[in-house]
């Protein structure tokens, strides 16, 4: 039979409003929908449909289902391995869930939070925050992300060092399956030992099994108190034992430690000229580190304060500054954040996002900059993350003398030489960022075939159509 793509587009609007279906069809510009945030991946899209609830979701999937049309979830598309963005063919439809942004419930007795998928992770901070609350996820596009591609995604972030990853956050989902049936697990229990725990299935899965509507999450009770302080030193070896000594003195006040190499740090500098220089020498590595508990600023300076001298006196690392007071702290943290911003003004740079014990560490960033200055003499290590989880944004800059478009063809061998190292050392290719279509023939290559071949059969199992975002994750 005949696909008509009229019909489908009127039926879709009888289901969720005409002013929610949007198509090159109708004339409407979808650009903002088919293309990534890194402008890697160009899709096409038969439509984009915004269903406001659940029940519309319900009712999209099962018209998909029914017409044999896949469905690409999306979020805020702030992703950056191609998992939100439709094929170039012009059979699958974008779900985009940014009208289900309602917070249902905030239990404050159970310190949780009831969520739909499409609020913006900043949002939901600010409600938890306005009942003296903490919702700790945080990174650099919680201004746009949706919570329900942080869970999709499994996102990381600055502080999974104290409270995990959004896997760790999470107590409870709603998801819209293949067929459109709607499975509830959407539990505030953090103890619950009744079989198979089905919402670890759809976290991290990237909408290849079912469409996420709506979670429940954890709260923590909102810091009182926050000091950040900024270290430079010798080797990553002494930034390794820096960690430890901090965990050791701060315990679970210590919150975020995250990584700088020095040329993501001048990167940083040549293109945000006004980053003011924060230590009177140079170093070869930074750490960033941030303490926060519920006492006072004072009494936590002060631990902070102690921890670092006695890290000074151990060698543990070579100078530091302690931010005076909150603003110098959050100009520490931009300092990181415009990592990511800078790399783009740059040009041309393949990204690694990768994870190993931190024990490992030190010895693969010695063996990974050796190999590259050996195969790609000039290429440029910008090298920074969260080294607290050992998560490393182990990113390959153009040589100045090679062009960026260039250097984008050699992404290949570039990773098989980064991902040989990282494999040979029971590393993860991807730590925070997932697979999308960026990774999915890296995936097959570096998993194991039993891995691979359970996540076939659970695919087949919950998505036998195989319309649940194809082309991501699994070939």
């Amino acid at each position: 039979m005949t696909f008509d793509s009229k019909a489908w587009l009127a039926e879709a609007g009888a289901l969720i409003g005409d002013a929610h279906v949007l198509a090159e069809e109708h004339g409407d510009d979808l650009t903002s929908y088919t293309q990534d945030w890194g402008g890697k991946f160009q899709g096409r899209a038969l439509a984009v449909v915004r269903p406001g609830n659940t029940t519309e979701v319900q009712a999209i999937v099962k018209l998909a289902a029914r017409t044999k049309v896949a469905l690409v979830p999306q979020g805020g598309n702030t992703g950056l391995c191609g998992g939100s963005t439709p094929d170039d063919g012009s059979r699958q439809v974008v779900l985009q869930l940014g009208r289900l942004n309602r917070v249902r419930e905030i239990d404050t007795e159970n310190n949780t939070a009831t969520v739909e998928a499409g609020c913006i992770l900043q949002a939901v901070q600010e409600q938890a925050a306005s009942v003296d609350r903490l919702f700790p996820l945080s990174l650099g596009a919680e201004g746009s992300c949706q919570i329900g591609g942080n869970i999709a995604t499994n996102a990381g972030g600055v502080q999974v060092l104290r409270y995990g990853n959004t896997r760790d956050l999470v107590l409870g989902l709603e998801v819209v399956l293949p067929n459109g049936e709607l499975l509830d697990v959407l539990r505030g229990l953090r103890k619950d030992n009744t079989g198979y725990d089905l919402k670890q299935l759809f976290i991290g899965s990237e909408g290849t099994l079912g469409i996420i509507t709506a979670a429940t999450v954890k709260l923590y009770p909102a810091p009182r108190s926050k000091v950040v302080a900024f270290a430079g030193m010798k080797s990553i070896a002494q930034a390794v034992c820096l960690l430890a000594a901090m965990r050791h003195q701060l315990g679970e006040r210590f919150t975020a430690f995250e990584l700088l190499s020095a040329p993501a740090v001048d990167l940083v500098h040549c293109y945000f000229p006004d980053t003011p220089a924060l230590l009177e020498a140079n170093w070869p590595w930074y750490v960033l580190m941030e303490a926060a508990d519920g006492g006072s600023d004072e009494a936590l300076r002060e631990a902070m304060q102690d921890a670092l001298m006695s890290c000074l006196e151990n060698g543990a690392l070579e100078d530091v500054l302690l931010a005076s007071n909150l603003a110098q702290g959050n100009a520490l943290w931009m300092l990181r954040e415009n990592i990511t911003h800078a790399q783009k003004m740059d040009g041309g740079n393949i990204k690694h996002d990768i994870s190993l014990p931190i024990s490992a560490i030190p010895a693969f960033v010695d063996n990974a900059l050796l190999m590259l200055d050996n195969a790609f003499p000039g290429a440029r290590p910008i090298v920074y993350g969260h080294l607290g989880d050992g998560n490393l944004h182990f990113n390959i800059a153009a040589a100045a003398d090679v062009d960026p478009g260039h250097w984008q063809l050699r992404t290949g061998e570039v990773n098989k030489a980064i991902y040989d190292i990282v494999s040979a050392r029971r590393g993860s290719i991807s730590a925070e960022h997932g697979i999308g279509q960026l990774k999915r023939h890296e995936l097959a290559h570096y998993k194991t075939a039993m891995e691979l071949d359970i996540m076939h059969r659970i695919k087949a199992a919950l998505d036998p159509q195989g319309l649940m975002n194809p082309g991501k994750v699994l070939q």
